[in-house]
């Protein structure tokens, strides 16, 4: 499995509300996908959006989000680096 990061931005900010909407659209995808949300990063004016996912590639990310019919700027695999 690759480490796959999606980047997003939203105008206007991201509600709570909205980030529901999204996690309930993108759920079943993922899951019928075999890919694994590890975890996600909002920015505190709450206009950007990091998650990390584990999937067989950024490809495969990419139609997950697709089927949901969610956009996103950037989806791409790395490496985790830690200290």
């Amino acid at each position: 499995m690759a480490n796959v990061i999606l980047e997003r931005s939203f105008e206007p900010p991201l509600t709570d509300e909205r980030f529901s909407e999204i996690t309930g659209r993108l759920s079943p995808c993922l899951d019928r996908s075999g890919i694994q949300w590890i975890r996600s990063h909002l920015s505190r004016d709450r206009r950007r959006l990091i998650c990390h996912f584990e999937a067989a590639d950024a490809g495969a990310v990419r139609d997950a989000l697709r089927q949901a019919r969610l956009d996103f700027e950037r989806v791409w695999s790395g490496e985790v680096l830690e200290p």
